[in-house]
């Protein structure tokens, strides 16, 4: 298993980004976070497998109908898994 910490900006707050992050990631068995930063941004926190974690960043880069993503920058993390997937 394998983390990956993405910072999303653009249109992201407001727009259901982090829910919509929620149901696809836990559709792809991904467990983690998707927090609204006080920039405007969204940070998502994901831990899975190399494919699935794949796919979480493809659909990063447009996110939900209403979002407009402009950039996703990718992360290490080094630190501890979560146990499930939660959004504040």
């Amino acid at each position: 298993m394998r983390c990956g910490l993405y910072i999303v900006k653009g249109s992201v707050q407001v727009v259901w980004f982090r829910e919509s992050t929620r149901l696809q990631a836990e559709s792809l068995g991904i467990r983690g976070h998707a927090l609204n930063c006080a920039d405007g941004s969204v940070e998502v926190l994901a831990c899975g497998q190399p494919d699935a974690l794949a796919r979480l960043a493809e659909w990063l880069q447009q996110g939900p109908p209403m979002a407009r993503v402009e950039a996703v920058t990718e992360l290490d993390f080094q630190g501890e898994q979560p146990g499930g997937f939660v959004t504040g």
